[in-house]
């Protein structure tokens, strides 16, 4: 099953875009939310409709049990004024991949999980720099910099010349737009950098040793054998972002330290 063939038909119904351009067509952060929610439900059903949605197996719980054990210090970090109604989903794919959608509803794929033989720890990590994409609301401004910019400037300029009353081509120009640079695109250097390091603290916080943030991008790297697996096509890797993590992993320690990790 391509999920993400399924992600992107779906994702048609949500328009995102920097805080300016999206208030001013009426998407909000609680109304991105909330259309992200139901393109959500849409692959779910999906998914379901083809026995590739995972709720029993062991690859399944474990997802949950670290995923749940993180929704309580994702929901400390959440600056963004509105409340998130995090949900996870395991999807019975080889891909390795995992993502977050706008307010918090997650995948990650079994594949994943399973053919990098990740550890609780290293799992942690991962979700971690996914929920961190979604509580820094990094779709929302990479969209909102396409819309800005090329296609979106005459978008901008419609939807003022029409004071508010949005043409339905314009919905469907800024939802291409996010299907095509929000999904498909990786994100920015420095919104990759910032979910680095808000996952690293936020496993921290939950008790999850952050030392295992570098080694499962280590396994990321090594896992391709001369492919790259979907994960790195728009997440992406390096010298540079294990480095990074290096860099802050004795703050991070030492709140792991202080939740009573070992």
């Amino acid at each position: 099953m391509n999920f993400k063939k399924i992600l992107c038909i779906s994702a048609i119904t949500v328009i995102a875009g920097c805080e300016s351009m999206a208030d001013l067509v009426g998407y909000n952060s609680a109304a991105l939310n909330l259309k992200a929610s139901e393109s959500y439900y849409t692959l779910l059903s999906e998914a379901r409709s083809e026995n590739a949605l995972d709720t029993r197996s062991k690859t399944a719980r474990r997802v949950h049990q670290v995923f749940n054990r993180m929704v309580p210090v994702a929901n400390a970090d959440n600056r963004t004024g509105i409340p998130f109604d995090w949900q996870m989903n395991v999807l019975r794919s080889d891909e390795l991949n995992a993502w977050a959608m706008p307010g918090g509803k997650m995948a990650v794929y079994s594949g994943l999980v399973e053919k990098l033989h990740l550890t609780d720890d290293e799992l942690a990590a991962v979700i971690g720099h996914e929920m961190t994409h979604a509580l820094r609301e990094h779709t929302k401004a990479q969209v909102g910099q396409q819309l800005l910019t090329g296609i979106g400037m005459q978008i901008g300029g419609a939807v003022l010349a029409s004071q508010g009353n949005i043409d339905p081509d314009i919905i469907d120009v800024g939802s291409s737009l996010l299907a095509e640079y929000g999904i498909d695109k990786p994100f920015s250097r420095q919104h990759e950098t910032e979910a680095d390091i808000g996952g690293l603290m936020l496993m921290a916080r939950a008790g999850y040793n952050p030392q295992a943030a570098i080694s499962v991008w280590q396994k990321m790297a090594q896992a391709g054998g001369g492919s790259t697996p979907t994960f790195l096509s728009t997440h992406p890797s390096g010298a540079d972002r294990i480095a990074v993590l290096q860099q802050y992993l004795p703050e991070a320690m030492g709140i792991y330290q202080q939740s009573g990790g070992r």
